[in-house]
């Protein structure tokens, strides 16, 4: 079992957080867009059963999703304790896509880490745009669950992952919420990647893949990544 809950007991992490200002004056974690000036917390919690896939199909179960890959690295030295480094961004998701053995251009959905911060945004669209490039066939899409339920901290992670499983076997990429203008300190169009903003089916591009990336970033500096792909079935299914 895999999981994390996060609970809003104490009022000093909220005294914390808005003497580093962190938090968003309305409450809402605008990721991507030029209005993002910190996050907004949320509450609540998840659980996923992991199994080796083999012993997964002999027992018969409900797959969900497949995970190809994961990685974990961490910052190193940085400016602050609060800075991303986009040079360990990139080296995480790629050591993914090079374990997993898929290339960049099958991926079609990143799960952003994505909190809605002025200096956190375009550090990760960088990184992203330095993997996934610019030549792409189809456009990479990335989106946040943070824009739906905040920040939940402790049980981040497994929210992203959570929606990212639910996207999968739905075959449809959720909308993106509170992006209305683009950060414009993100270099939108040196990149292939969008940022959707109304449901829409799966990007499957030339490989016919359904696969998405999860990104989660800690303030450590600790840094993972996953790649979950939907199961072989649904993969061939008639769309």
């Amino acid at each position: 079992l895999a999981g994390g809950v996060s609970l809003m007991f104490s009022p000093y992490p909220y005294i914390a957080l808005s003497q580093m200002q962190a938090l968003a004056p309305d409450g809402r974690c605008k990721t991507f867009d030029a209005a993002a000036d910190g996050y907004g917390r949320g509450e609540g919690g998840g659980m996923v059963l992991l199994k080796r896939l083999s012993d997964a199909e002999q027992d018969g179960d409900t797959i969900l999703a497949v995970i190809k890959g994961s990685a974990v690295n961490h910052d190193g030295h940085s400016s602050g304790l609060t800075v991303p480094n986009k040079r360990a961004q990139e080296k995480l998701i790629r050591q993914v896509l090079a374990t997993a053995q898929v290339p960049a251009e099958a991926v079609g959905y990143i799960e952003a880490h994505g909190t809605g911060t002025a200096l956190g945004d375009p550090i990760e669209i960088r990184a992203l745009g330095a993997v996934f490039g610019a030549a792409r066939p189809t456009p990479l899409l990335v989106g946040s669950v943070k824009t739906n339920v905040g920040h939940i901290e402790a049980a981040a992670c497994i929210t992203c992952f959570m929606k990212t499983v639910l996207a999968l076997q739905h075959q449809q990429i959720p909308p993106h919420l509170h992006f209305q203008t683009p950060n414009p300190y993100i270099e939108w169009h040196d990149f292939a990647i969008q940022v959707p903003t109304v449901l829409q089916p799966w990007p499957t591009g030339e490989t016919g893949a359904l696969l998405a990336g999860v990104s989660a970033f800690g303030i450590s500096g600790t840094n993972a990544h996953v790649l979950v792909a939907a199961p072989e079935e649904r993969k061939t299914e008639d769309r």
